[in-house]
């Protein structure tokens, strides 16, 4: 209920913007069904408590809102629904809640109607239609009979207390009803004779007798209570009734009532009183009728209450009940009474004689609950209080008529009441005291104006009362009594009476009767009468009447000075008053003095005598040798605080009050009221706990800081007040000290310290050393005498205290808002001329002290919130400010301490550096005038200005180092302060300064080590926080002046933008909202805000970003800045003005300003984003916590979104996913539609505001690092979660930056209480970042140049955190065990066999956490070192060497560590490090040994499914047919000899196979074929006849292959391996099942396609025996004979390609040896793009030549252009289509737009880099550089695949150039092992790179210039890249072994081309192996020979 009770709180706030929740609530509200009803054989149905709940809370929406909207009247229908069926369905018990009780159901009834009645109040729509039927509902709650009576009488006691209004006719028959249901026939109109009376004797009392004297009644408390004794002058009125008299002695006749009618006629009571409340209408009969009725009630209630306890029959809880129910009953009577009375006519007589009945009654009433024994009974108490509210009422109705009436028999009721509350004596008056004293009061206060000599006769005659005791004493010469309680209470009365009034007159007439008494009466000695009258008196001197103030202070200090004087004699002769009176009560009433006076004359006057008063008793202490003087001062501390509550410490004091206060102080510090008891409240370096001065016998303790007495501490708040307003005890005199002798007066008084002044002074300056800390010695201080140590003591005690309240800001006073530094008072002492040395380093000392203090003070506070929080970063603020502007003083050691200080506070405060008020006076210090004193000193200037420059530079340099985004935003915010100064020198200084100051991308000459801006991401946000369009790239510098100038323009136009229109806006008096877009309507007055129309505005712009962002179009980067500079500018303008609305109104547009940014998700919209916050928090600091909430809560929701960072789908993993299922495991899916990069780039921005704005408030605001905690703990959460794409890494791995740095800070003050938390955060992260490593290592290439070099220092920067932690981790530990007594060490360190929520079980915590954390450190340190040899390919250096420094034993524990925390990460740790034994050996036996828990990695195979296991049948093999599916090239390795077609491992294999489309599959159609040749089982047979029946395309490729394999002799050729018989065999029988496994329709096109080829390809055939000139004609002649059937046929080499025709003029016949190739070209389209877009391609038919080996050698390039495109490289090959499709026949794709290089060398004689100016222009021009790029990238892709496949023939015949200038290389007839010539390798360098192609790549020729280098980094990224998948180029290659190829003819060509790949050595040894190869074939001379040979031999041009 509490939850939906806030709920309706907010919703009445702003009902329209939580109308859902409004209609959530109303439909949880009964149902029309419950409200029915119940009909004949059904029951009612039961409401829930939620049902009940849910009116409740809308009746309290009405009660708080008054709105009309449509929400609230939903809200009034259902309510009133309800009420309406209130009759028909709630008097029943079945329609509650079981669990309802007939209380619970009377409080639902109460609440409701409360909420209805203020609710009617405050509306009055609400109220007119509740009166139309609520008088009906109650009517039928009257009339209600049987089983729903009980609840009817519950509701209609509701209604008794809340009634909503009533129609005045329905309040006519409410209260006919009334009469007739509740009131019986006979009541009120018989007498009390009548038959139905009875006595006492006769019924229900015990005994016959009554006794009148109530001395001996006991009460229900068993207290006795007696009667006014001694001659008291109570008076008694005798009471009249029915009854009789209270007076006889026989029985007092009484008529019994039962309960039942008791509760009806309290019921009719109060509803007849509602009914005349609310409707005003009852007839005078019924209202006459009811009078009766209520007055025989009262008339009864005397006698019913003298009746005591035992007289009656009825005990226990039965009595209880009568006595409350009557007693309730008569309350009710009395409170109608009082209303009807006052209802009647005021000018008729029998009005008036009614009137004094009813007030005799009341008073009768009254008496008789005063002096019965059940007054203690809280009914009793409240009946009084009504009786007398009553009485009050009907005095003052008449205009004082009835006053003398009253006033006659008021004096004996109070003096009644006075004497009955005995128990008064304490400080809590009785409730029937409190009530006598309200009515005295207001009927003096009435009767003041109206009869002022009867009200004095009044008050005279109470305080009459007083003297008539002491006369009376004064009289009787016997012992005194105790004084009674009737006095004490008439001395509270009287005083109350003063202080109501408020009347110099009565006071005047009271006072001195209360002085006299004190003086001369009971009252001059010691006992209670006194203690009461010097209270009373206090109260009287708080009215400010000066002439009684003046008399009762005088009084008031008379009586303690001579307390003091004379304690020993007062004590002993009454020690409990008289101690009581100087300890409590005298210091009571100077507090209460102090408190209440509110005259400044009257204040100061008094000021001056509290102090007088304090210095009187220091001296009289020191007189009086018998007690300590803290005794006696201490008590008056707190009203000499309260005294100086107001006064400011900071204005100029008189002389005489500034000794007053040095005086006090002194005596402060001798009584030792310093201390702060048992608790220290403020700690300072060095301060001494207790101090002690050892002298003689004589001598007493000094104590300075700590006293001997344990009740000193209560007065040490007092002392801290004091402090506060204490000015600086600086006197001003040329010999520092006025006058010594004052002080030795004070000191040495009476002369107590005879002989030991000198030992005492030593003692002293001892005392005042240590209380400096130790600053100055001892020995140092020869020169101050002991009283002057006392002095500086006092001052150290007062300034070390003030200090310590507030954090040292002086109270702010009434005419300034502005915080003053409290070190402008010490730093007074200072400037007090004519110091001695000694004097000034002591007082020098104390500034060091009292700093200590104020930052031990806020070290305190750190992790305070709220408003808190706020004070400490004011106290920070103030105090840095004034030593920021003490750096001016003339004096040179003050401005030193001010510098020395300030640093202090930087050092320990970093927040303080981005503080807007303290850069502000530092700025503006540079050139603020200096004071007249030194302006005439331009020495003096120069060095002032030139401290100033100097702070100031490092003030922004150390800024910049830590948060360089905040820190730009607030230069440009005061930038953008001087603009509006128009300042143009102070401008020019400031620019003068920040010129020198800039931030680099690398490492910054401006600071030392590892800062936050060295981080990547940092510099990023920065740049983008500056508003700099250029991207960070390694060498980029950030010019800090010019980027704020500009921006600062920008900023002040924007906000010059907003001031204009608004000026606009009021000239012309509002305009039309469609001016702005936003509908039509009239003009706006500028009543409607100017703001809520431009608010409108930018709110529905920055939705249509939103808007156009989620649809995934392109959001307008300009106009989006544009957008939200502008609603910035419009936000924080209203901050700024004066008419400052409540940020609740911007909420919107400030949420939006936060949330648009990752909406759209770009790095120009996170750029854009960066901006604005910056801009919002500089210039506003409040809006902190609310941008940075709004930002971590945007930071979530791209969690649950899984954007950018988080997108941990598959498909936005990069490589990973493109090459699937090739080279990995996965189905391909397809590619995200909006680049993952970007999202990926704008998480890194974000994270580099979010590491800015932590190092701002990781010291300061506990609030904002809690929203950090809760933003990294979602982060952190899963480790799952991340991106896998390797261009995550920076990102990534700046939040787990983010998140270390997070947790690092368990070591602050301000998260000490959350070290627990923090500690699970920290393994959350290291479980995160270890989490990175379970996948393989990728590479990504970025088209921004200094991506990669960010992306290795991120990954850095972690390595150097984890490292320098790891140094720490001794200081760690030892801090760490402070938290042994808190538990802390046993859950943390000592965690042995529990589960951990983030690691599961462990055995040691602290050591397995250790070993996780190196684990992650050498990781983290081989991934930095990986990525910077990807961003330094060139750099030959090698950082690596730590993993030679990591011993076996260290590896496997890595391996073990790695798989406890996830197996993936030990299985990728053998793909980091490949040729490491240990780890390869431990992860394949932990592999093996938790074999069942890894099924979902398919990666951990080759672990298991190892030749050996597959030798040895091992058991592991079951697990195959439950193993995930690994990448198709994986599952091809098992295809190999070593596997020897194990059938498990086979069934595995064609498992993963068929889990993957026959298209993808087909790929490798060559190495499936070769499979067949050990299939035993026909598993591989099985499974291409599977997938030849799914795709038609898989058939054909297939049966291709299968011809193109039988096309190789037996004996081979060459050396080639012979082939078995049976493979021979099979291929025909496999290729007929293909074909018998045809559909009709498949058959069909297979017929086509393969005798339409079958044609084309035998025309090589026809033209053999034609000669050479009629070959083209021939071909010409064949073509025409073929047609294209079908729209279905495709090229083979190319299947998405359909064939549309032949260009029948296109067959060229080519030149072979023996061999009449001929080039086709076709028209096709593409099968998935227009059919309308025909294009040519030429294809070359060969017969007679073996093509299989190019398609080997053309898998490896394909495969190796795969990897290059997903890695990002610029790198180009062109693996053209070739297939062969016979015995020794092919298709082979001609590459389009090409040109041989021989073909060109026939044109012209120059070389390549000719032919290029040739064909591009001049070098330098644009198409010239194009086409040497385009030459450069192809040339570097197959410099990577030559130095892997080793091509040779490399002559220009072989080299292909297309129009762009890229190479292609051809025909791969010679590659690995072979060359031409007999194998005799001539062309010895590892890719062909001649003179001419140098010329084009390397114009220096010395292999330096810039082109070079990029091709070079191009090999080296392109050769890393391809080693990542070694595996799967190796196993594509190695399954073609015994195909018979002639490249397998010789040598060992798969261990050499593995050795190529060099997978021993490390990222950058791999670097400097292909920067080798690249110098080797470096025009190298075998390549030239090779070309010259060619030229000679075949005439191909070199």
């Amino acid at each position: 209920m509490e939850a939906l009770t806030e709920l309706c709180d907010l919703i009445a706030q702003n009902p329209d913007l939580f109308a859902d929740k409004l209609a959530w609530i109303c439909s949880r509200c009964p149902s029309a069904a419950a409200l029915q009803p119940p009909s004949a054989g059904l029951g009612s149905v039961r409401v829930t408590r939620s049902h009940l709940n849910a009116l409740i809370a809308l009746a309290r929406f009405l009660s708080k809102c008054s709105d009309v909207s449509a929400a609230a009247s939903n809200v009034r229908s259902t309510l009133f629904e309800f009420l309406r069926a209130i009759p028909s369905v709630a008097f029943r018990l079945s329609f509650w809640p079981q669990s309802f009780s007939l209380d619970t159901i009377s409080a639902f009834f109460s609440d409701l109607l409360r909420y209805l009645s203020t609710a009617a109040d405050l509306s009055p729509a609400v109220g007119s239609e509740l009166s139309l039927f609520f008088g009906n509902t109650v009517f039928s709650a009257a009339a209600c009979t049987g089983d729903e009576i009980a609840i009817a009488r519950v509701f209609l006691s509701a209604v008794a207390q809340s009634c909503p209004p009533i129609a005045a006719a329905d309040g006519e028959m409410l209260v006919t009803c009334f009469l007739e249901q509740f009131v019986p026939e006979d009541d009120g109109l018989s007498s009390s004779g009548s038959e139905n009376s009875m006595s006492w004797g006769s019924s229900t009392l015990s005994r016959g007798k009554v006794i009148e004297d109530d001395r001996d009644v006991v009460d229900d408390g068993s207290s006795e209570i007696s009667s006014v004794q001694n001659g008291g002058s109570v008076g008694r009125r005798s009471s009249s009734g029915s009854n009789g008299g209270g007076g006889g002695g026989g029985p007092v006749a009484f008529q019994v009532e039962s309960l039942e009618g008791l509760e009806k006629l309290e019921i009719a009571f109060r509803l007849v009183r509602q009914v005349l409340d609310r409707s005003g209408r009852i007839k005078a009969d019924q209202l006459e009728h009811f009078h009766k009725v209520a007055a025989k009630q009262l008339k009864s209630l005397p006698a019913f209450l003298k009746i005591r306890k035992r007289d009656w029959k009825e005990q226990g809880p039965q009595l209880k009940a009568r006595i409350n129910r009557k007693l309730s009953c008569c309350q009710a009577a009395a409170e109608l009474q009082t209303k009807g009375i006052l209802s009647l006519d005021p000018d008729g007589k029998a009005s008036k004689d009614a009137l004094r009945r009813t007030l005799a009654l009341l008073l009768d009433a009254a008496e008789a609950c005063i002096i019965s024994s059940w007054r203690k009974l809280k009914i009793c108490e409240d009946l009084f209080s009504t009786l007398l509210y009553g009485i009050s009422q009907i005095t003052v109705s008449r205009g004082g008529q009835l006053l003398r009436v009253l006033l006659i028999p008021l004096k004996p009721l109070v003096l009644t009441t006075c004497a009955q509350e005995a128990d008064m004596l304490g400080n809590n008056p009785g409730a029937m005291f409190v009530a006598v004293t309200k009515l005295s009061c207001e009927i003096v206060e009435f009767g003041w104006g109206k009869d002022r000599a009867l009200v004095d006769t009044f008050i005279m005659g109470l305080a009459a009362c007083i003297r008539e005791r002491n006369d009376y004493e004064e009289q009787d010469g016997k012992e005194k009594h105790a004084i009674p309680a009737i006095q004490h209470n008439l001395i509270r009365l009287l005083a109350d009476l003063s202080v109501t009034v408020n009347k110099w007159e009565v006071v005047d007439m009271i006072l001195p009767l209360f002085i006299e008494s004190l003086e001369e009466g009971d009252a001059s000695s010691p006992c209670l009468l006194r203690l009461r009258l010097l209270d009373a008196v206090s109260h009287i001197a708080c009215l400010g009447f000066e002439k009684s103030y003046r008399e009762t202070v005088v009084l008031m200090t008379r009586s303690y000075l001579d307390k003091v004087k004379n304690v020993g004699n007062s004590e002993i002769n009454s020690p409990s008053e008289a101690a009581t009176e100087r300890a409590e009560t005298l210091p009571a009433g100077f507090l209460l003095v102090a408190s209440r006076l509110t005259s400044t004359k009257l204040r100061v006057d008094y000021r001056h005598r509290l102090l007088s008063l304090c210095s009187d008793v220091g001296l009289a202490c020191e007189s009086n040798s018998g007690r300590s003087g803290a005794d006696f001062l201490g008590p008056l501390l707190s009203a000499v605080a309260e005294i100086c509550s107001d006064f400011d410490p900071a204005t100029s004091i008189e002389p005489s009050l500034l000794k007053l206060f040095r005086n006090l102080w002194f005596y402060i510090v001798l009584f030792g009221l310093a201390s702060p008891g048992q608790k220290n409240q403020f700690s300072t370096k060095g301060m001494p706990n207790s101090i002690s001065i050892v002298g003689s016998a004589a001598a007493s303790p000094l104590h300075a800081m700590t006293g001997s007495y344990t009740s000193i501490g209560q007065w040490f708040g007092a002392v801290q007040r004091i402090a506060q307003r204490t000015p600086p005890l600086v006197v001003s005199s040329v010999k520092w000290l006025e006058d010594e002798l004052e002080l030795n007066a004070l000191h040495n008084a009476g002369g107590r310290r005879g002989s030991s002044n000198e030992k005492a002074a030593v003692g002293q300056k001892s005392v005042l050393s240590a209380a400096l800390g130790c600053r100055v010695e001892v020995a140092a201080m020869t020169t101050i005498s002991g009283v002057k140590a006392t002095y500086l003591l006092a001052v150290t005690v007062l300034e070390t205290i003030r200090f310590s309240c507030n954090g040292g800001i002086l109270p702010a006073s009434s005419t300034s808002n502005t915080s003053i530094s409290a070190f402008s008072c010490v730093f007074d002492y200072l400037l007090t001329p004519n110091l001695m040395p000694a004097v000034f380093q002591c007082l020098k000392a104390i500034v060091y002290s009292a700093a200590d203090v104020a930052v031990a003070w806020l070290e305190e506070r750190l992790c305070d919130t709220g408003k808190e929080a706020d004070i400490v970063d004011h106290v920070l603020s103030a105090h840095c400010c004034f030593l920021i502007r003490s750096m001016s003083q003339r004096d040179e050691n003050i401005r030193d301490i001010s510098v020395n200080l300030l640093t202090q506070f930087k050092e320990k405060f970093q927040q303080v550096l981005w503080n807007v008020s303290c850069l502000d006076a530092l700025l503006f210090s540079v050139h603020n005038e200096l004071p007249s004193a030194q302006v005439n000193d331009p020495a003096l200037v120069a060095i002032c200005r030139s401290v100033y420059q100097k702070i100031v530079r490092e003030w922004i340099t150390n800024a910049l180092s830590y948060a360089p985004c905040t820190t730009q935003g607030l230069l440009q915010e005061f930038l953008c302060k001087l603009n509006g100064l128009q300042k143009t020198q102070h401008a020019s200084d400031i620019v003068s300064l920040l010129s020198e100051i800039r931030i680099c991308s690398g490492k910054n000459d401006c600071w030392s080590g590892i800062r936050t801006a060295n981080i990547p991401a940092v510099i990023e946000a920065s740049t983008a926080a500056s508003g700099e369009k250029k991207k960070v790239s390694d060498g980029f510098i950030l010019e800090v002046l010019s980027t704020a100038v500009v921006s600062a323009t920008v900023k002040c136009n924007h906000a010059g933008e907003i001031a204009g229109m608004r000026r606009l806006y009021n000239n012309i008096g509002g305009f039309h909202l469609g001016m702005l877009g936003l509908g039509t309507g009239p003009p706006q007055s500028q009543g409607v805000s100017f703001n809520e129309i431009l608010l409108a505005k930018f709110v529905q712009l920055l939705q249509q970003f939103v808007g156009t962002a989620e649809k995934g179009a392109t959001v307008d980067k300009s106009l989006f800045r544009e957008t939200c500079s502008q609603a910035t500018a419009l936000l924080l303008s209203q901050m700024a003005s004066e008419s400052r609305l409540k940020i609740e109104g911007f909420s919107q547009l400030l949420r939006l300003l936060c949330w648009c940014p990752a909406y759209i998700s770009t790095p120009d919209a996170m750029e854009t984003g960066i901006f604005i916050w910056t801009w919002l928090v500089s210039s506003e600091p409040s809006f902190g916590p609310l941008v940075l909430a709004e930002l971590v809560d945007a930071w979530l929701w791209t969690i649950d979104t899984k954007r950018g960072l988080f997108a941990s789908e598959m498909r936005y993993s990069g490589p990973a996913a493109k090459l699937r299922p090739h080279l990995i495991p996965g189905e391909p899916e397809p590619q995200p539609e909006k680049d993952i990069v970007e999202g990926l780039m704008a998480h890194k921005l974000w994270l580099g505001f979010f590491i800015d704005r932590f190092e701002v408030v990781r010291h300061d605001s506990m609030e904002q690092l809690l929203f950090f905690g809760r933003m990294l703990q979602e982060t952190m959460k899963s480790p799952y979660h991340f991106s896998k794409h390797p261009a995550a890494t920076g990102t990534f791995f700046t939040a787990i930056l983010l998140g270390l740095k997070f947790c690092s800070c368990k070591s602050q003050s301000n998260l000490q209480n959350c070290k627990i938390g923090l500690h699970l955060l920290e393994d959350r992260v290291l479980r995160a970042s270890l989490g990175w490593f379970a996948c393989e290592p990728e590479w990504y290439e970025s088209n921004d140049k200094g991506f990669a070099q960010s992306e290795a220092q991120s990954v850095s920067l972690v390595v150097h955190h984890l490292l320098n932690e790891k140094t720490d981790s001794v200081s760690t530990s030892s801090t760490d065990s402070s938290l042994k007594g808190k538990g802390c060490e046993s859950e943390l360190n000592n965690m042995t066999d529990l589960y951990h929520p983030v690691w599961g079980h462990m055995d040691d915590y602290a050591s397995g956490r250790e070993k996780r954390k190196q684990l992650l450190a050498m990781l983290c340190q081989h991934e930095a070192d990986r990525l910077e040899v990807w961003s330094q390919p060139l750099n030959t250096k090698d950082n690596s060497s730590f993993r030679n420094k990591i011993s076996s034993e260290r590896w496997i524990e890595h391996a073990k560590i790695a798989f406890s925390v996830d197996p993936r990460i030990a299985c990728c740790l053998t793909s980091r490090f490949p040729t490491n034994s240990y780890i390869i050996a431990e992860v394949t036996q932990l592999v093996q040994a938790n074999i069942i828990n890894l099924r979902t990695i398919p990666e951990a195979l080759p672990f298991f499914v190892t030749p050996k296991s597959v030798e040895e049948n091992s058991i592991l093999l079951q697990q195959l047919p439950h193993w995930a599916a690994c990448s198709i090239t994986q599952a091809l390795e098992f295809f190999t000899l070593p596997f020897k077609g194990h059938p498990r491992v086979m069934a595995y294999v064609l498992r993963v196979l068929e889990s993957y489309p026959p298209e993808r599959v087909t790929f490798f159609m060559p190495q499936l074929v070769q499979a067949l040749r050990y299939d035993e089982g026909k598993l591989v047979e099985g499974y291409l006849l599977g997938a030849a029946r799914r795709s038609n395309v898989f058939a054909h490729i297939l049966i291709w292959h299968l011809q193109g394999e039988s096309c190789v002799s037996e004996s081979g050729k060459d050396g080639v391996v012979p082939m078995g018989n049976s493979f021979q065999a099979m291929l025909p029988v496999l290729r007929q099942k293909i074909i018998d496994g045809f559909s009709p329709e498949a058959r069909d096109l297979f017929q086509r396609e393969f005798d339409f080829f079958d044609k084309v390809t035998s025309i090589s055939g026809v033209l053999y025996h034609l000669p050479k000139e009629e070959r083209r004609a021939g071909i010409r002649r064949e073509l025409e004979k073929i047609s294209v059937e079908g729209d279905d046929l495709y090229l083979p080499t190319a299947t998405n390609k359909l064939v549309r025709g032949i260009l029948l003029d296109s067959g060229i016949p080519l030149q072979s040896a023996a061999k009449v190739p001929i080039m086709i070209t076709f028209n096709v389209v593409d099968k998935y793009g227009d059919p309308n877009d025909v294009k040519p391609q030429a294809c070359i038919f060969k017969v007679g030549d073996d093509c299989r080996q190019d398609v080997l050698a053309l898998q490896v390039i394909y495969l190796l252009r795969d990897v290059f495109e997903a890695v990002g490289l610029n790198l180009y090959l062109f693996p053209y289509g070739v297939l062969p499709t016979g015995p020794e026949r092919g298709i082979i794709e001609v590459v389009p737009n090409t040109r041989s290089r021989n073909q060109m060398g026939e044109l012209t004689d120059g070389g390549l880099f000719e032919i290029f100016q040739q064909d591009y222009g001049p070098v330098g021009s644009p198409a010239f550089e194009t086409a040497r790029e385009m030459f450069m990238i192809s040339s570097a892709g197959y410099a990577v695949a030559s130095l892997l496949l080793q091509p040779k023939d490399r002559h220009n015949g072989n080299l292909l150039f297309d129009n762009k200038g890229r190479l292609v290389h051809i025909d791969f007839g010679f590659i690995l092992e072979t060359s031409p010539g007999g194998n005799m390798r001539f062309e010895n360098a590892d890719f062909k790179l001649s003179h001419e192609m140098t010329q084009l790549l390397d114009p220096s020729g010395t292999m330096k210039s810039d082109t070079w280098n990029q091709f070079v980094s191009l090999c080296v990224k392109g050769y890393l890249a391809g080693r990542r998948h070694m595996h799967g180029i190796l196993t594509t290659v190695l399954l073609m072994v015994d195909s018979g190829l002639p490249c397998f003819s010789r040598g060992d060509p798969i261990g050499n081309l593995r050795k190529r790949f060099h997978p021993e050595m490390n990222e950058r040894e791999a670097a400097n192996f292909m920067i080798r190869t690249c110098m080797d074939a470096y025009n190298k001379w075998t390549t030239a020979g090779y070309d010259l040979i060619q030229y000679l031999q075949q005439g191909i041009e070199k």
